[in-house]
């Protein structure tokens, strides 16, 4: 199902796998860096002195920790660098070395103009206008232009500027879920649509009639296009209003200079400057929300105004080729109007948030299951289902609050909740922890879904430090990220019933890795030290995500060599033994790529609940 997904792919460079990462030991550890623990900590009572601020230093001060402050969460949405690697491995799977090469000069060099493409890479101008239209056509590049300063005594000038979307760019190994997400609710008429959409990107509603008509041409002989056709609008209505699928954001925002953009706005100063260029980008590209799933009933009409259109653009524009390839566009000029013969035809892709959405309700159902009981998780999923159509964002921390009988009616509509009382579901929102805010008499409930994220994470590290120091260690770094404040070691001793000599050792190991925060406090009177640990939350979370991103990557490069290995076994088994054998032979290769791939669906689980929930 891949390989139909994401084109042929294209001959690698040979390339050694790396070690296997096992599923149950995710996480390898990295060498520890040596810390100078001699060096004067300036956090300490002796290097604190007291310091009296002004009022309006005092104001300066707290809207410089609020922009550091967002600025931080910014930071930890970052791609990590085995995220890069693995991102930059799947589009040179998917497309070539080309255009993997200009994909990675910007993740890592972030956005850049095309001149500034062209110097980093060193490639020719057609490769680089290739590559990226390529990537563009397949929702990895965003393009945005703006203004910047002429010189002397000249204009501003207008340059487009490209952005690469490391997370659309991860998504491509998620096809088969999303695959799977649309299959088991609408059927398979429906994915076949999804999966014309996810194989070339960006398609127009003429070239998914086309596709289908290529797909399905015995219909056509028979004479039954027009039902066909009705079929086909029925099935991409399903789509749109599920909010699968959506219209393709502008493929070339211009974006204000600031200072302009500033006057026009009413939020504070500081919510302005917080936002980055490429936050705004992103929300100048997007749709309104009245038209991101608009489906126009003139579009699927049998006159030829939209196949005149098609007609006309095809001679000048690449974006219409044949449907059964993969989809490249010749050299075009990203700074000029290329694109403005295909400004009025609207261009349809998969809705990556909407996916998402959807498996961090299944994460968050599957945890509540584990933890609580099957009955928490019938009613978790009902009031997921009460709120689908209230959900605005993937990270909601949580749900719109509803009424009880709200919630029992969504849930008395599965077949395991048709057995259910209004007291269960009562008592089941109460194990949820639900706030119970009031509406005059009804009574309604909202549940912290930040609360069950963070518990599944805390859940999946908690295991890790398990496996890698040992059952002490674990009990001690279960105090920590519970309390979530510094104790003294004595007090970590006692609590977690481990001496102190080995509770001292573990906390040493623990902070070696970046897993904890130290403090040193002199006592003078009595002239000892006192060591204070808290939990890194911060630093643990990162590296675990990249030693995850890390591991997908080993699972990705041993898929690949296992395949180009097998091609050779098969061609010497099936000319030295008998049929038998040959198909054995098979069978012990199948086995084996499925372990490999179901290992990497369950990692990219964990990958997603660490940075897409």
């Amino acid at each position: 199902m891949m390989k139909e997904i994401c084109g042929e792919r294209r001959d690698l460079k040979a390339q050694r796998p790396g070690p296997v990462v096992r599923c149950s030991n995710i996480i390898d550890r990295r060498t520890s860096i040596q810390k100078n623990s001699a060096s004067p900590n300036f956090f300490t009572p002796k290097h604190r002195q007291p310091f009296r601020f002004s009022a309006e230093l005092d104001c300066l001060c707290s809207a410089a920790l609020a922009i550091l402050y967002s600025y931080r969460i910014e930071t930890l949405d970052m791609a990590s660098p085995h995220g890069i690697k693995l991102a930059v491995h799947l589009i040179t799977t998917y497309f070539g070395d080309t255009v993997s090469k200009v994909c990675e000069c910007l993740l890592r060099k972030g956005t850049l103009s095309h001149a500034q493409v062209i110097r980093f890479t060193e490639l020719s101008k057609m490769n680089v206008t290739n590559s990226l239209l390529v990537l563009i056509q397949h929702n990895c590049v965003q393009a945005f232009s703006t203004q910047q300063p002429g010189g002397f005594g000249e204009p501003p000038k207008i340059v487009t500027q490209y952005m690469a979307l490391n997370d659309n760019i991860i998504h491509h190994m998620r096809f088969p879920k999303f695959l799977s997400i649309v299959s088991n609710e609408f059927g398979q008429d429906c994915t076949e649509i999804l999966e014309g959409l996810l194989q070339h990107g960006r398609l127009s509603l003429n070239q998914i009639k086309d596709r289908h008509k290529d797909k399905h041409k015995d219909l056509v002989t028979n004479g039954e296009d027009s039902n066909a056709t009705n079929v086909l609008h029925e099935n991409f209505n399903k789509l749109a209003q599920a909010r699968y699928i959506e219209r393709c954001p502008a493929h070339e925002p211009f974006l204000e200079p600031q200072e302009e953009g500033a006057k026009k706005r009413t939020k504070s100063k500081i919510a302005d400057v917080t936002q980055t260029l490429e936050a705004r980008a992103l929300a100048a590209a997007a749709p309104m929300e009245s038209l991101r799933f608009l489906v126009e009933v003139d579009t699927w009409s049998n006159g030829a105004p939209d196949d005149v259109n098609d007609d006309d653009d095809s001679k000048n524009n690449p974006t219409t080729d044949i449907i059964g390839e993969k989809r490249k566009h010749a050299c075009l000029e990203p700074e000029t109007e290329s694109w403005a013969t295909n400004k009025n035809k609207v261009l349809w892709r998969v809705n990556f948030e909407e996916f998402v959405r959807r498996l961090r309700h299944k994460s968050c159902v599957t945890h509540v299951t584990t933890r609580l009981d099957s009955v928490a998780g019938i009613v978790l999923s009902a009031v997921f289902e009460a709120n689908r159509k209230d959900e605005t964002k993937v990270k909601r921390e949580k749900t719109v609050p509803l009424l009880l009988d709200t919630i029992y009616e969504e849930a008395m509509k599965s077949e395991e909740g048709r057995s259910l009382t209004l007291e269960r579901v009562r008592a089941s929102l109460v194990q949820l922890g639900c706030e119970l805010p009031t509406i005059g008499i009804d009574e309604t409930y909202s549940i912290d879904l930040k609360k069950i994220i963070d518990q599944a994470q805390t859940q999946e590290i908690e295991s890790i430090v398990l496996k890698k120091f040992g059952r002490e260690a674990y009990r001690i770094f279960r105090l920590l990220s519970e309390r979530e404040r510094f104790f003294e070691t004595d007090k970590i001793s006692i609590t977690t019933f481990v001496e102190k000599k080995d509770a001292l050792k573990i906390l040493f190991e623990l902070w070696k890795d970046d897993f904890l925060h130290m403090e040193r406090i002199i006592n003078e009177p009595q002239r000892s030290e006192i060591l204070l640990w808290k939990l890194n939350k911060r630093s643990v979370w990162e590296q675990v995500l990249d030693d995850m991103y890390h591991a997908a990557l080993n699972l990705k490069l041993r898929l690949l060599h296992e395949v180009e290995q097998a091609k050779d076994i098969l061609l010497v088994v099936k000319g030295k033994s008998s049929g038998e054998e040959a198909s054995a032979e098979k069978r012990r290769l199948g086995d084996k790529w499925k372990v490999l791939e179901s290992s990497l669906m369950i990692l990219d689980d964990a990958i997603m609940l660490f940075h897409d929930f």
